[in-house]
């Protein structure tokens, strides 16, 4: 393993990939594309985070910026940090759900979204060149501190004009929340003071940045709060990543949601409320569509990433928007995933429509997803792509992001990684049975 460099930062394995001196190089470059801004800068709870901290503030510093920082937060709140102080950027440092032992810096730019391609590449550029510079004693940067940023965060959620925080207080709700030692450790209980919640039942809530289980919230890593749930007797389940983006739920019988089913029941609940489309990548489950045209809208599908889904939901004017993996995108709140607004508006809807979350559940259709992939070793990954796009040209394949197929019964989504040599292959159906067939027959008919 090596250092990854993307358009939307760096990550690696602390000590041997992620170092002081690429930290260094690479925020140089961050602030001087930044023009010597204002920069907010927040982490989640890893044991490396308070060194790379130090190392990012004093390098801003350095450069001419001026520092906000804000501490142990999650990425949703470092993201508001840069609204309330109408920040020239912010950088997060966290690895989101990789293991505790990687760190990274996630940038955000003046308007609080992740870097596009051609802001990335810019950056990238001047941190290869060291185009940047250092400045004299009199031109340093100062560092301020913002320890109510949380505060802030949380009060534009209970602002929002479809949170009702006295609704959601009489249902006196009991949840059961794993946070997976991070951010969510500090901000849920917040939250859930702030909405009046009263019962909350944790498991893995201190914030130590040690992982109790593997960091992303898939089913396989998520036996234990079902069973907090069915143990308490919870309303509701609440996981979140250790950067508090993405958002899994669990029902009150124990059941998994499944996190493709976190953004359906946001775009179900604000759909409700507001006119308009939703968007959400080319991968995310079909259930998106379902909801958007019970309301007779669009859902609209951008390329996979956050910053497409952003750039697609304000290409179209998109009332709500999200990913498949647990994220839901509230533009009223700012353009980026946040599972705590995520989780206002799921307790808003359970208040709101007087059913329980398992009875929720039910009331929305059952898609199945595989994901598996296609060996590329000596295949042309583009060829095969082209072939796909012939092969099922009479489907009008999305050609967006790779090529997806839209069948009767589901679909096959096949995108080249950007990092390794696999194409991905994505498909959903009516049963597991059905999603591994039609993957199945794609990757034969194309090889």
């Amino acid at each position: 393993m090596s250092l990854m460099i993307s358009v939307s930062g760096i990550r690696g394995v602390f000590g041997t990939d992620l170092t002081p001196a690429n930290l260094t190089q690479f925020t140089a470059a961050f602030g001087h594309w930044s023009g010597g801004g204002k920069i907010v800068v927040g982490r989640d709870t890893r044991v490396t985070g308070q060194i790379c901290e130090d190392i990012v503030c004093a390098v801003l510093q350095s450069v001419g910026c001026d520092v906000i920082k804000v501490g142990v937060s999650p990425t949703p709140t470092v993201a508001m940090g840069v609204l309330k102080h109408q920040a020239d950027g912010a950088i997060i440092i966290s690895a989101s759900h990789n293991p505790e032992e990687w760190n990274a810096l996630k940038l955000l730019n003046s308007k609080s979204e992740f870097l596009d391609e051609s802001q990335g590449k810019k950056v990238i550029k001047i941190s290869e060149d060291q185009s940047y510079s250092y400045k004299k004693y009199d031109q340093v940067g100062t560092v301020t501190v913002d320890d109510e940023l949380l505060d802030y965060h949380i009060q534009k959620i209970l602002d929002l004009p479809y949170i009702d925080r006295d609704l959601i207080a009489s249902q006196n709700f009991s949840v059961g929340i794993d946070p997976v030692n991070g951010t969510g450790a500090v901000s849920l209980p917040q939250l859930f003071e702030a909405l009046g919640v009263d019962t909350v039942h944790a498991i893995n809530d201190e914030p130590t940045g040690i992982f109790a289980h593997v960091a992303e919230p898939l089913p396989e890593h998520l036996g234990d709060i079902c069973e907090l749930v069915r143990e308490e007797s919870c309303d509701l389940g609440i996981v979140t990543d250790p950067d508090a983006d993405r958002l899994a739920l669990v029902t009150d019988k124990g059941n998994l949601f499944g996190e493709e089913y976190t953004q359906a029941a946001a775009f179900d609940f604000l759909l409700d409320k507001k006119t308009g489309p939703c968007a959400t990548n080319l991968s995310s489950s079909r259930v998106a569509e379902d909801v958007a045209k019970k309301y007779g809208q669009k859902c609209h599908r951008s390329s996979v990433g956050e910053i497409n889904v952003v750039k697609k939901m304000q290409e179209v004017d998109a009332v709500i928007g999200g990913e498949g993996n647990g994220g839901v995108i509230n533009p009223d709140l700012h353009y980026g995933r946040d599972a705590l607004v995520g989780t206002a508006m799921i307790l808003q809807l359970l208040a709101e429509r007087g059913i329980s979350a398992q009875e929720y559940r039910n009331s929305l259709p059952d898609y199945y997803m595989r994901k598996s992939k296609m060996q590329l070793a000596d295949v042309d990954g583009d060829a095969l792509l082209e072939k796909a796009k012939s092969e099922y040209a009479d489907y009008n394949p999305d050609t967006t992001d790779g090529v997806k197929i839209d069948f009767e019964n589901g679909w096959v989504h096949l995108r080249k990684s950007n990092t390794e040599p696999i194409i991905r292959v994505y498909s959903e159906g009516i049963s597991p049975e059905k999603a591994k067939e039609l993957a199945e027959s794609v990757v034969q008919r194309i090889q």
